[in-house]
Parts: structure tokens; C-alpha cells; sequence
């Protein structure tokens, strides 16, 4: 298995700018366990069996657990930082997304990790800062088709 790239550093607006198009690195792998699932559950509320009943799940259409999809959308905030960081600016807010698909379930115990491409940057007028869009494709080790897609937008505050 390769090893995860350096992180990808953009300091200041021209060099995000440059960058549009660009396919910024991938995330380390990391291993989606069942406790992952169970606290994700009990966070949510979200407690369906393919979820969080390791035996049901076994002998249903997946052929054990799965992860939430939400949960899959959520390890983005953990690969991100690995991928991209971004100078120049006071912060980054998280302003929502585009679109968020979900190709495939995250059987319990696979290897998942983010790759990042930046679609899309906009120099705000009057100094409000930079608006980008990042498109996180997390991984499953292995799997021809991504487990989810994100089309992620971020303010980044001067």
C-alpha cells in the first residue's frame, strides 16, 4: 500500500486560485470499526439493524454491518485536514455542500480514505475573503465504486 502524500499547503488567495482543477492528495486509511458505528448510533439515534446488529446484519443484504452513510460523509472532517491546508486566511468556515452521494455502503471493518480535488474557487468582492468547492471522494480499499462523493463548500475568512 502506498503511503499517504505530504499535505497539500495553498497560502493565500492566488495560490488557491492557481490550484482550481487540481487534485490535492489522499487521506491515510483508516479502518471503520463497529464501536465507530455503535457511538455514531448512539449519537444519532440512527439505530437500524444493518447498522448496529452484528448478527441480523450478518444474514441481511450486505452480509454484516455496515457504516451510516452519514457517518462515511462525516469521516470528511478527518480526512480534510490530512489532504489540504490552506494559509492566508483568519479561518475556514464549513458552509455546507452541494451534493453528497453515497455509491456504495462501508462494510464494518474496511479500509476507507479521502481523496480531494478543488473544483471551484470565487475571490469574494469587498474583501469578504474566498469561497471554494472541494470535491471529498472517500475510498473503500479494494472497491471499484467510491462509498461517497462530497461536493464540500468553504468561506475561508481573511
Amino acid at each position: 500500500m502506498q503511503e499517504r502524500q505530504p499535505v497539500t499547503v495553498l497560502d493565500g488567495t492566488a495560490e488557491v486560485l492557481a490550484a482550481v482543477g487540481r487534485h490535492l492528495g489522499h487521506s491515510d486509511w483508516i479502518v471503520v470499526t463497529q464501536e465507530q458505528v455503535d457511538l455514531f448510533a448512539d449519537a444519532t439515534g440512527d439505530h437500524q439493524w444493518i447498522h448496529v446488529d452484528v448478527e441480523r446484519a450478518a444474514a441481511g443484504p450486505f452480509g454484516g454491518p455496515i457504516a451510516h452513510g452519514y457517518l462515511t460523509l462525516a469521516l470528511s472532517n478527518l480526512f480534510l485536514p490530512q489532504i489540504l491546508e490552506v494559509r492566508g486566511f483568519s479561518m475556514g468556515v464549513n458552509v455546507g455542500v452541494d451534493r453528497v452521494r453515497f455509491p456504495q455502503p462501508v462494510p464494518v471493518g474496511s479500509r476507507v480514505r479521502g481523496g480531494a480535488e478543488l473544483l471551484e474557487a470565487v475571490d469574494l468582492p469587498d474583501g469578504r475573503g474566498l469561497s471554494t468547492l472541494v470535491r471529498i471522494t472517500i475510498e473503500i480499499d479494494g472497491a471499484l465504486e467510491p462509498a461517497c462523493v462530497i461536493e464540500s463548500l468553504t468561506r475561508w475568512i481573511p
